[in-house]
C-alpha cells in the first residue's frame, strides 16, 4: 500500500510546479581593446539573459558596437551573439562585421570563442571578410578583452505561471 501511494504522489505535483524559475537580464555599455595585427578601441552595448539553475546557469548575450583604428583611420561595426552553456565553461558565438577605411568597405563574419569572468570577457576569433583591392588595414585573427559596465539588472523568480519576485 505504501509503494502505491508514493508512486501516485508524483502525479499530484507536476514537475514544473515543484521548482522555481530564476531568470536574470543585464544590460550595459562595454569598453574593450582588440589586438591582432592592429590595435583597436571598442565601444558598444551588451544585453545578457541568464537562466539560473541549481546544476548550471545558461547565458545568452547579444552585443552591438563599433571599433576604430586611429593610426590607419579604419572604422568598424560589430553585431554579435554569444552563448555560455554553464557557469565555468567557454563562451561560443559569432559576429557580423563591417569595416571601412572611408574609400572602400568590407563585410564579413567572425566565429569567436572566449572566457568570461565577472564583467571581463576575453574572446578570440578570425574575421572572414569580403575581398578588397586596396584595403588591408584590419585584423583577421584577433584577441579581444571587454569590460561590461552593468547599469540595468532585472531578476525574475517564477513558480509555474505565477511571478513571485521581481527586482529591477
Amino acid at each position: 500500500i505504501f509503494l502505491a501511494f508514493s508512486s501516485f504522489s508524483q502525479l499530484a505535483f507536476p514537475q514544473k510546479d515543484r521548482f522555481f524559475d530564476v531568470n536574470m537580464t543585464k544590460m550595459g555599455p562595454y569598453i574593450g581593446l582588440q589586438k591582432g595585427k592592429y590595435m583597436l578601441l571598442e565601444l558598444g552595448g551588451e544585453y545578457q539573459y541568464k537562466k539560473i539553475r541549481m546544476m548550471g546557469a545558461v547565458t545568452h548575450a547579444g552585443h552591438m558596437g563599433f571599433n576604430y583604428n586611429f593610426k590607419y583611420n579604419v572604422l568598424g561595426y560589430d553585431l554579435g551573439y554569444w552563448y555560455k552553456p554553464n557557469r565555468l565553461g567557454f563562451t561560443y558565438g559569432g559576429n557580423l562585421v563591417f569595416r571601412t577605411d572611408f574609400n572602400e568597405s568590407r563585410v564579413g563574419f567572425a566565429p569567436v570563442i572566449g572566457y568570461k569572468v565577472l564583467q571581463f570577457h576575453l574572446q578570440t576569433g578570425y574575421h572572414f571578410l569580403s575581398p578588397a583591392t586596396n584595403f588591408a588595414e584590419t585584423n583577421r585573427f584577433f584577441v579581444s578583452l571587454r569590460f561590461v559596465m552593468i547599469n540595468n539588472r532585472d531578476l525574475d523568480v517564477k513558480r509555474g505561471d505565477k511571478k513571485i519576485f521581481n527586482k529591477k
